[in-house]
């Protein structure tokens, strides 16, 4: 008498002679790995198992396929930048004048003072 398979679970693991189970195994370890490797406090992983069933003249092909999706190793931060003239600027364009300001109120100080003791020599 031929054995029949009452569950999904025997099934999985008959799939190419237990070659596909195995291959599951290693997704879940690489998963599991790389979550706890996640440089964030909070990450995840998927394992994406997909069977298909072809039936042809009272036949079941089953063919498996399994991928998993793993998060970044690395996170990089954003930097932000403002274009200014076409090109890139770490200074935002509204506070440029800001800080410049007081430096061209200066040295407009310091020429008319310059101007004046000028003036008072004559």
């Amino acid at each position: 008498m031929s054995r029949v398979l009452r569950t999904f679970r025997e099934m999985l693991g008959l799939l190419s002679r237990g070659d596909f189970s195995r291959h599951c195994d290693k997704l879940l370890d690489e998963a599991i790995l790389a979550v706890e490797q996640c440089p964030a406090d909070k990450c995840k992983a998927e394992i994406i198992v997909k069977i298909t069933l072809d039936y042809e003249l009272g036949r079941i092909d089953i063919k498996a396929d399994a991928k998993s999706k793993l998060p970044d190793t690395v996170k990089f931060m954003k930097t932000p930048f403002w274009a200014v003239d076409g090109q890139l600027s770490v200074e935002h364009p509204n506070q440029i004048d800001m800080f410049r300001a007081p430096r061209a109120a200066a040295s407009r100080d310091s020429e008319d003072e310059d101007d004046d003791e000028e003036a008072a020599a004559s």
